[in-house]
C-alpha cells in the first residue's frame, strides 16, 4: 500500500473511535483547545521536506508547497498558543476558525499532492515508505486531520 493511502483509513479509525468510545469522547470534549492548536508545531517538519528536496529524495514540486504551507501553519500555531488566543471571545474564535480552516486545507492539499506524485512516479515519494517519514502518513497526518475536525466541533460548540 503506498504511504499516502494509509491516511484515509487511519484518520477514519481515529474519528470513529473519538465519537464511539466513551472515554475518548470525553477526552474529545474536554481537551484544551490550546493543546490541539500547539500540536501543530509538529508541522515544522516542512523544513525537513526542503532538505530532502535539496538532496533529490523528494520532488521539489511536492516539497516546496508542502513545506511552505506546513511551516506557515506551524508558525501560526506557535503564535496562537503563545498569545493564548481564546475561543471565549468573538475575535479569538474567528482567528482559531480561520487558522483551522487554512490548516485543514493545507494538510489535505499535502495528502492529495503526495498521492498524485506517488501515482505519477512511485519512486519519487519512496522516502514516505520508510522511517522516519513513514510516521507522517501512518501517524502524524491522521492525528493532524483528526485534530482539525475536533477543533471545528469544539469551536462550533463554543458558538452555542
Amino acid at each position: 500500500m503506498p504511504a499516502p493511502a494509509l491516511v484515509p483509513p487511519i484518520t477514519a479509525a481515529l474519528l470513529i473511535a473519538l465519537w464511539t468510545v466513551p472515554a475518548l469522547g470525553a477526552w474529545r470534549r474536554t481537551v484544551p483547545i490550546r493543546a490541539l492548536v500547539v500540536l501543530h508545531v509538529t508541522r515544522f517538519v516542512g523544513f525537513y521536506f526542503l532538505v530532502l528536496a535539496a538532496r533529490g529524495e523528494l520532488p521539489r514540486a511536492f516539497a516546496l508547497p508542502a513545506a511552505v504551507g506546513d511551516i506557515a501553519v506551524a508558525a501560526a500555531a506557535v503564535l496562537l498558543g503563545a498569545f493564548r488566543v481564546s475561543p471565549d471571545t468573538a475575535a479569538g474564535r474567528g482567528l482559531l476558525l480561520l487558522w483551522n480552516a487554512l490548516g485543514l486545507a493545507d494538510i489535505l492539499f499535502v495528502v492529495a499532492s503526495a498521492a498524485w506524485h506517488t501515482h505519477a512516479d512511485p519512486s519519487s515519494m519512496a522516502a514516505f515508505g520508510r522511517l522516519p517519514l513513514l510516521l507522517l502518513p501512518a501517524l502524524l497526518v491522521p492525528v493532524i486531520i483528526t485534530s482539525h475536525v475536533v477543533l471545528f466541533t469544539r469551536l462550533r460548540r463554543a458558538d452555542g
